[in-house]
């Protein structure tokens, strides 16, 4: 419901846009964008056409021109900045938290990136070169590396103190970091614990090390987990010497979780997740033609199959009628043990421990469901073209098309992924395929054999 309402809402920001835009009335327009979040107007922006799409940019507060940045696809991005002077650029990121500002950086004009430096104090510079130096999709490229430490040898009077003198914590801080000296992690002290505690409670009272921290080179699908595991609202990253690096917060996960859903939704299609829904024809073309390529292919081959039992179809008219049925039936067997396989590796559920016993598991399911579906097929052959033979080949090829499915979808994920391809861009082409193959050579065989003895 909840879903439905947002849907709703973004339907009716765009109609009333749309229209506004189209009149020249950009006095509503400015209104509207002022009462929305850089991730409201983001998503606005990736709904419109490019020349609507420039207009609203313009109407944008400046002081919100670096967060909606980070709340739009990459080549919507690419277009918002090409719109952009210099100095806009660099007034719209100068204000940014390290780790968005590392999302950013790549993406800007080398210019920028050198204003954006010299504008910004040595700490942070270094700050930022640090995690620029981490790997795409790490905790340490994740973090940011401003975080409040305290010492143990301390009370909570002298800390609140120390927190009232700093002025001001960074967002989702829901924990102060205990380190020593060489600034290793020794635990983490919730707020909660300092507000509620008599002043002179000595801090390593409060200490808790009981949360894990985060490696800095573990997988941002790795820092998802973790934080759905244990409901984190935020949580300390760490080197192989435990040296406290920064954290990652809760608002940066829920973008990775979006980002995960989006990527396994879009490249089952063969669609990359960061495309302009807007984007040129011809960028839109090169993006999608090698998929289409790849699924005329796999066409061809399935053409042949076909072709070598063209006799048999001559004879049998009836076949080229229920040839579908088995080919579909199967495709949509192995989609959902595709599915179920994909998630399972994304979520590391899966692996060489329980991929036999997995295995085993769905191949007696397509065995229940293939003997159902065939004699359901099978009856219906029979009233309709009055062969029980025909009947007995449909329902064997079902059965073995949907065994063949269950086998392709819970392998080829494994297969791919140990060949390094995503399962999630590839699987659903070979898996078809398989499914396709395999269903017309058991349908068309049986057949030839069984119909044309």
């Amino acid at each position: 419901m909840a879903e439905a309402a947002r849907h709703d809402k973004t339907a009716r920001q765009l109609r009333l846009l749309s229209d506004a835009l189209d009149s020249g009335r950009l006095g509503p327009v400015r209104r509207l964008v002022n009462t929305l979040s850089p991730a409201e107007i983001g998503n606005l922006l990736e709904s419109l056409p490019h020349a609507k799409r420039m207009v609203l940019w313009g109407l944008v507060d400046p002081e919100d021109d670096g967060e909606v940045l980070l709340h739009v696809g990459d080549e919507v991005r690419e277009s918002l900045i090409a719109d952009m002077d210099p100095d806009e650029l660099v007034a719209a990121v100068e204000d940014l938290d390290i780790d968005d500002l590392a999302d950013l950086v790549e993406d800007l004009p080398d210019t920028v990136i050198d204003e954006v430096l010299k504008s910004m104090a040595r700490e942070n510079r270094e700050r930022l070169e640090q995690v620029l130096s981490y790997e795409e999709d790490t905790a340490g490229r994740l973090m940011n590396p401003d975080v409040v430490t305290v010492r143990a040898d301390t009370s909570v009077d002298v800390v609140l103190r120390y927190l009232r003198l700093r002025g001001e914590l960074p967002e989702h801080t829901d924990h102060l970091y205990v380190v020593n000296r060489r600034h290793q992690l020794l635990g983490w002290v919730a707020l909660q614990d300092l507000v509620t505690c008599e002043p002179n409670t000595p801090l390593n009272h409060l200490i808790d090390d009981g949360l894990t921290a985060l490696h800095v080179n573990q997988s941002a699908q790795e820092v998802a987990r973790q934080f759905s595991d244990h409901d984190w609202v935020s949580a300390p990253v760490v080197d192989d010497g435990n040296f406290l690096l920064g954290r990652i917060t809760i608002d940066d996960v829920v973008d990775i979780i979006r980002e995960q859903a989006e990527h396994q939704a879009l490249s089952a299609a063969g669609l990359d997740e960061e495309e302009d829904l807007f984007s040129p024809i011809r960028r839109a073309v090169r993006g999608r033609v090698v998929w289409l390529g790849i699924n005329l292919l796999t066409a061809f081959m399935a053409a042949f199959v076909i072709g070598r039992f063209e006799a048999t179809i001559e004879q049998v008219v009836a076949l080229a009628v229920l040839m579908p049925i088995v080919a579909g039936i199967g495709g949509n067997a192995g989609v959902q043990v595709l599915t179920l396989m994909v998630r399972g590796l994304a979520l590391g559920q899966v692996g060489a421990s329980n991929a036999g016993i997995l295995l085993w598991k769905e191949s007696r399911v397509a065995l229940i469901n293939g003997l159902l579906i065939g004699a359901l097929v099978g009856t219906v052959a029979y009233f309709w073209f009055h062969d029980w033979l025909l009947s007995l080949v449909i329902a064997a090829a079902l059965v073995i098309n949907v065994g063949s499915a269950a086998l392709a979808g819970v392998l080829l994920p494994l297969l791919l992924r140990r060949m390094r391809i995503d399962p999630a861009v590839a699987g659903t082409v070979v898996v078809t395929a398989v499914t396709d193959i395999m269903g017309f050579f058991s349908f068309l065989g049986l057949a030839t054999v069984i119909l044309l003895r």
